[in-house]
């Protein structure tokens, strides 16, 4: 199962990148398959007035007396503190071991383009870029004078060098571009037919060239994501292992505005200002992402954190309000809940089986009206911020326990002992997993209550922590797992995991065609048509069950200033910009 890649992309020319926005166990965040988060994770919109309520803050709101700011806050001067579940500590970007991971490594790597608040690509370590005119080769035009964060310069070999040994043979990292970007030469490089990419061109130090085999709407971006130092990770490279950049996670060299300082699993990731940032040294010397499981409303009334979200409930908007010192962000982010299916079990290979569990499950209840409207039901791979988004021909599924009992009846799955469904003498048991968090202990009882009602046996199973979670999925051992996408721009990012083999046991040559599609030109309109195709096929089919959107709010220290977050890749554009004004 790979983890943690967060998926940046533009509105023509899109793509992806690592870099996300930050949570903490309240709105719990976390990675697996492929580009998932745990379920209890960020994002939503306004979507359609059959899916759920809107959010009761809609505007920000400013700390109304900051002199109820608690003194340990009071008495920081050059360092934030903002809350995270713990990472694993592999922090070499198209390595990740998690989603947390990918929050570390937003801070420590810049990207050669980044996007903006709309999603459309913006310069970041490169100045400028060109595209061919058949769409297949793109020029990237580097700033003069990058540095890595030890000192060395940043170069076009540089560049060359991250492509390249993402295909290596022995890779095995979290990158979609092996598997999405057709390098012209790339195949024949992994085969050990040729020493280099041929596609890949070093014009000159600032300037480098890749051309692909076919037109991708998603490269400028994909590939403009993370430059690793050929100097620093490429140091011990031979063609056919990269085992060694595995001792390198935890002392990172990276171009972006902070450098490491020290990694306490468990607690915290200290970070101090990289004073060889292209854009100058960050305001805030000092950055903390703190561990906060299950802590998150303590810390931030102690003031022992700055910064946490939760989701967009009227009772949390209140409380926050009534602390006095917190401003509150309203976040509207773009990506969507699922029901992982464990589709190597029998029982659930049956399309049918899959749509008895979306009409047996009364997501309603337990994504909207338990959380004060604070998210709203989905039924696609895309969130409704997309420009890709529709309802247009979408089963909404709405909950509906006579009618999942007509397609497990249809399926073979009859009531037997105990009221428990059987079908050639096995019982149809659902073994459910999800971590420990607010939305699982309202998932549990209601999916209980609701399987029940439809004759199949829930077995719930709740994990501490995120990494315990991912353990017990890899082995196999599940029937549906609680996850969430990390944040999505472009909707190829929505379904890739439908079409790079990251859900087992299904490939659909018809998702995938139209995968390909929808990638091969710019022209929006055209992708869009393409996309609602896809979307209806995959409504229908449900490889998973989507679950919700959701609406979060960010609580932070009245203090900070210049923060903003992103919908597209949350945090890291504005990080450097954050400051602690002086208390009064």
């Amino acid at each position: 199962m790979k983890k943690g890649v967060y998926l940046l992309t533009s509105l023509l020319i899109v793509g992806s990148m690592l870099v996300t926005a930050c949570s903490n166990n309240s709105d719990d965040t976390g990675s697996s398959s492929g580009t998932a988060q745990t379920e209890q994770g960020t994002k939503d919109t306004a979507a359609s007035s059959d899916a759920g309520g809107t959010s009761a803050l809609t505007e920000p709101y400013t700390a109304a007396d900051l002199s109820k700011l608690p003194d340990v806050a009071k008495q920081r001067t050059d360092t934030i503190i903002v809350a995270l579940t713990d990472p694993s500590g592999a922090f070499t970007p198209y390595f990740t071991q998690s989603g947390y991971d990918g929050n570390v490594n937003s801070l420590l790597f810049g990207s050669l383009v980044t996007v903006d608040d709309k999603g459309l690509p913006v310069p970041d370590l490169a100045e400028k870029w060109d595209i061919s005119e058949d769409q297949k080769t793109i020029t990237y035009h580097l700033r003069k004078d990058l540095k890595f964060s030890d000192g060395s310069p940043m170069t076009a070999d540089d560049v060359a060098f991250t492509w390249t040994i993402l295909f290596d043979p022995s890779y095995d990292g979290d990158s979609i571009i092996p598997s999405t970007i057709a390098i012209q030469g790339a195949q024949d490089y992994k085969d050990g037919k040729a020493k280099s990419i041929s596609g890949i061109k070093v014009v000159d130090p600032q300037t480098i060239s890749v051309t692909l085999d076919k037109p991708n709407a998603t490269a400028l971006v994909t590939l403009g994501s993370n430059i690793l130092s050929k100097a620093y990770y490429g140091k011990d490279y031979k063609f056919g292992d990269l085992s060694y950049i595995k001792n390198l996670h935890q002392t990172p060299v990276g171009n972006g505005p902070y450098k490491l300082e020290k990694f306490i699993p468990g607690q915290e990731v200290r970070f101090v200002a990289n004073e060889n940032y292209y854009k100058g040294k960050p305001k805030t010397e000092h950055f903390i992402y703190k561990t906060s499981e299950g802590d998150a409303w303590q810390y931030l009334e102690t003031g022992e954190i700055d910064y946490t979200s939760f989701p967009a409930t009227t009772e949390n908007i209140e409380k926050l309000k009534s602390l006095g010192f917190t401003n509150i962000l309203p976040y509207t982010a773009s990506n969507y809940g699922y029901l992982q299916v464990n589709l190597e079990h029998e029982a659930l290979k049956d399309k049918k089986v899959r749509q008895a569990i979306a009409y047996g499950l009364d997501r309603q209840s337990i994504y909207v009206d338990a959380n004060e409207g604070a998210g709203a039901v989905a039924n696609i791979p895309a969130p409704p911020i997309s420009w890709a988004y529709t309802e247009d021909g979408i089963n909404p599924y709405k909950f509906d326990s006579e009618k999942a009992k007509q397609l497990l009846d249809e399926a073979g799955w009859k009531v037997g002992a105990g009221g428990i469904r059987e079908k050639d003498g096995k019982k149809l048991t659902i073994h459910y997993l999800g971590s420990k968090s607010k939305q699982t202990d309202i998932f549990i009882p209601v999916a209980k209550e609701n399987f029940q009602a439809i004759g199949v046996d829930f077995q719930p199973e709740v994990f501490a922590d995120f990494n315990s979670l991912v353990s017990k999925v890899e082995s196999g051992d599940y029937d549906l797992v609680s996850f969430s996408t990390p944040l999505l721009q472009d909707p190829s990012d929505g379904v890739m995991q439908f079409i790079d083999g990251e859900i087992k046991a299904y490939d659909n040559p018809k998702v995938k065609e139209l995968y390909d599609k929808a990638l091969a030109t710019s022209d929006i309109e055209e992708r869009k048509a393409i996309y609602k195709e896809l979307f209806q096929l995959l409504n229908d089919e449900l490889p998973v069950i989507f679950t919700n959107y959701k609406k979060t709010v960010y609580g932070y220290n009245g203090r900070i200033e210049n923060l903003k977050v992103s919908p597209f890749v949350g945090l890291a554009n504005s990080l450097p910009d954050w400051s602690l004004k002086p208390v009064q």
